[in-house]
């Protein structure tokens, strides 16, 4: 019974979220190998007419030396946007995985005391979410500085909220199942009931809606990069790329199209996995 579940929710899936899968896996591959690719350095600018790899003109177009042409300051885009895909992926997980680790544990606490301690949390979790997140991050961003580690905890303690709530509802959800409630009767510790009956539940919800975040996540560095706020240049991100293209748009369009395509390649396919699998997993929460 359990073989013919899990085959019946592979098919539930579809061959479209198989595809979603080897795109972002494909990306997570190329950020993965970025340094043992045949790629330029990103951040030398190849100016110098005795370098084989120089870059003829100050706006690069694609030629045999580089696939995509150059930037303004004559480094290569292709090698750029792998490299910044790195650095842009590293922010979209990790914040998230920060956030998901202190939202997720707070609510599950939340979600299964309730009480006084339930009221506090959410009283916590409504003054952060009160805040649009890009000011809460501008704010943030002030006093952390905006390193790659200062950006991913800016972004973990604008996701965490967002993530407390989901885990508190589905903890609550699972708190009145009939075998939570028999434990409770039979004496079984609180801790006890939290590790072995309810995180068994709630971790695979969680990680469904964690998924969602991490597009969210990647875009609001983005946003950041677009203000100045992002890591550093000249570290590559495809959020700052694409904020650097934008100003030269009318001479040099692949400057914006390029790390904006790559943007758009990874957040669309990540973005329809996590809602597939929320899908299912909302179809087998209702089977049981």
């Amino acid at each position: 019974m359990p073989e013919q579940f899990e085959t019946a929710g592979g098919r539930q899936l579809g061959w479209g979220f198989w595809v979603a899968a080897s795109i972002c896996g494909a990306w997570i591959a190329v950020a993965a190998l970025a340094n043992v690719l045949p790629l330029p350095n990103p951040n030398y600018a190849q100016l110098n007419p005795a370098s084989p790899g120089y870059c003829f003109q100050s706006l690069g177009h694609p030629y045999s030396a580089h696939l995509l042409g150059c930037d303004t300051d004559g480094r290569d885009i292709l090698s750029r946007i792998i490299f910044g895909s790195r650095v842009s992926l590293e922010v979209g997980f990790a914040s998230i995985a920060i956030g998901l680790a202190v939202g997720g544990a707070l609510g599950i606490v939340a979600g299964y005391f309730r009480g006084l301690v339930d009221e506090l949390l959410t009283v916590i979790t409504n003054v952060f979410l009160s805040f649009p997140y890009l000011v809460l991050a501008l704010v943030i961003v002030t006093f952390l500085g905006h390193s790659l580690f200062d950006v991913i905890v800016i972004i973990a303690v604008v996701a965490w909220p967002l993530l407390f709530r989901v885990v508190r509802a589905a903890t609550i959800e699972y708190a009145q199942r009939d075998y939570v409630l028999a434990a409770q009767a039979l004496g079984s510790k609180p801790s006890r009931i939290l590790r072995t009956l309810l995180l068994p539940d709630v971790v695979p919800s969680a990680i469904t809606y964690a998924l969602l975040g991490v597009p969210l996540a990647i875009v609001a560095e983005g946003a950041l990069s677009f203000l100045g706020q992002s890591v550093p240049v000249p570290t590559p991100t495809w959020g700052n790329m694409i904020a650097a293209g934008s100003t030269a748009i009318s001479q040099d369009p692949i400057l914006l199209i390029a790390p904006a395509v790559a943007l758009f390649s990874f957040v669309l396919p990540i973005n329809y996995i996590g809602d597939r699998l929320r899908s299912v997993l909302d179809r087998r929460q209702g089977m049981t």
